[in-house]
């Protein structure tokens, strides 16, 4: 919901302070970010600049922000460790961009979640876009 309504900052408190956001391009969802050309490969630092740029009314790539909806399915937990918590999940994001047709990005989302006392905070976010051909996707300047 944060990110659909454009509370980037609002969304970014809930990282851990060694947050890291990944898309791997679709021939290596498994890949290594250090070994292989990733869509993404932020760690907290950039992920605050990124959103820094991306809410500057000067951001042509998101001026006006797109609208986007997504469809959140198929939730769980694929494992526990400590206090680390592995959850998956669906995802369909419509990106509603003016000018342009309607973006449909599907694929799975891969957390690593961290507890932090009654509630979680993210420590990875993985974004697994199933899509073979990824020109046609358009920009991904916002977060998916």
């Amino acid at each position: 919901a944060l990110l659909d309504e454009w509370k980037l900052n609002e969304w970014q408190e809930l990282l851990t302070d060694d947050a890291a956001y990944y898309v791997p391009p679709n021939d290596q969802l498994d890949g290594d970010h250090r070994t292989t050309l990733f869509l993404v490969a932020d760690d907290r630092e950039r992920i605050r600049q990124r959103i820094i740029r991306v809410l500057d009314p000067n951001c042509h790539a998101e001026f006006p922000k797109s609208r986007t909806r997504r469809l959140i399915s198929n939730v769980r937990i694929v494992a526990r460790e400590g206090d680390l918590v592995t959850v998956a999940a669906n995802f369909v994001c419509y990106r509603y961009r003016r000018y342009e047709r309607i973006r449909e990005y599907v694929g799975a989302y891969r957390y690593i979640l961290k507890c932090a006392g009654d509630s979680f905070r993210i420590k990875e976010r993985r974004v697994l876009i199933d899509a073979h051909e990824l020109g046609t996707l358009g920009s991904v300047s916002f977060i998916l």
